[in-house]
């Protein structure tokens, strides 16, 4: 997140860049790309924040045209890059800086170009799931769950070292994504312990699931619920409820969403690149649930 020295209006400053001065464009990069729910969020926080001169776009690209693209860029113009697949690991070389929290889960997720030409990358989904946890009371916890071995389970993994006093139990489907993801933990300084997708319902009756697999994947451990099962974080946000979602909320769990994750981790880019803190989280909450409700429609 970050912070700076109040002017009027309440707003901010963050290195050395003006809210008002020539870096108003940012867009979201990534392959496929049509789907995304960020031009949304980050025009409606732009609205919010009175920075009608701020425009938000998106680009199709592929790893093989990341570094072309980012070369022909108009200096001073953008002020920066939200990344998604699969894109998050490949801008790392091309980059001057990157935060410890980017660099442990090897994913950088927010591209930002600071006052002097730097170009800074971090990792907003690993804060933003914590922010988002947080919302809804849940701080630490003794023990977790993972389902999925991929990118957004490793930002999961460093979001639970810092809410998850015990170990953390991750469900994978092969021996390799289990020896990644132990790695993970030592170098985060979480205890990880592997297990068979297979039996990856019996993680619901934990205090905290976090689910990052792709749609239906996690549809037949709805049937495996027994009692009261504890939080579920699914990052999927459509079709939304998922089935394992809403068995969770028919016996009493709490559930979060895709869209918990995706406005929180929104926030923090919108703070990176406008250098206003605190963002405006209920106006992005609330484009994109409408913008998630039109596409249900």
């Amino acid at each position: 997140m970050t912070g700076g020295q109040s002017t009027a209006g309440g707003r901010s400053t963050a290195g050395g860049r003006s809210v008002t001065g020539r870096r108003h464009r940012a867009a979201v990069l990534g392959s496929p790309i049509a789907h995304s729910l960020s031009p949304v969020l980050h025009t409606a926080a732009y609205r919010a924040l009175g920075l009608d001169d701020w425009e938000y776009g998106r680009f199709e690209l592929g790893e093989d045209d990341l570094a072309g693209f980012l070369a022909g860029l108009e200096p001073g113009l953008w002020a920066g890059f939200s990344l998604t697949m699969p894109l998050k690991r490949a801008v790392i070389p091309l980059l001057d800086e990157v935060s410890p929290t980017a660099l442990a889960v090897e994913a950088v997720n927010t591209l930002v170009f600071e006052a002097d030409g730097r170009r800074t990358g971090d990792n907003t989904d690993v804060p933003g799931l914590v922010a988002a946890l947080r919302e809804r009371g849940i701080g630490q916890v003794p023990a977790a769950a993972v389902l999925g071995a991929g990118a957004t389970a490793s930002s999961a993994l460093a979001a639970l070292a810092q809410l998850c006093t015990g170990e953390v139990t991750v469900y994978v489907r092969s021996a390799e994504r289990a020896r990644e993801m132990r790695v993970l933990g030592d170098r985060l300084g979480v205890p990880v312990r592997t297990a068979d997708w297979a039996r990856g319902a019996e993680a619901l009756a934990g205090p905290l699931t976090v689910s990052t697999t792709p749609v239906g994947a996690t549809d037949g451990f709805a049937a495996g619920l027994t009692g009261a099962p504890g939080a579920l974080f699914d990052v999927l946000y459509h079709p939304w409820p998922t089935v394992l979602a809403a068995a969770c909320a028919e016996r009493g769990g709490i559930v979060l969403g895709g869209l918990d994750l995706l406005v929180h981790q929104a926030v923090l880019q919108c703070e990176r690149f406008t250098g206003i803190t605190p963002g405006p989280l209920a106006a992005m909450r609330a484009a994109g649930e409408i913008a998630l409700a039109e596409r249900e429609h």
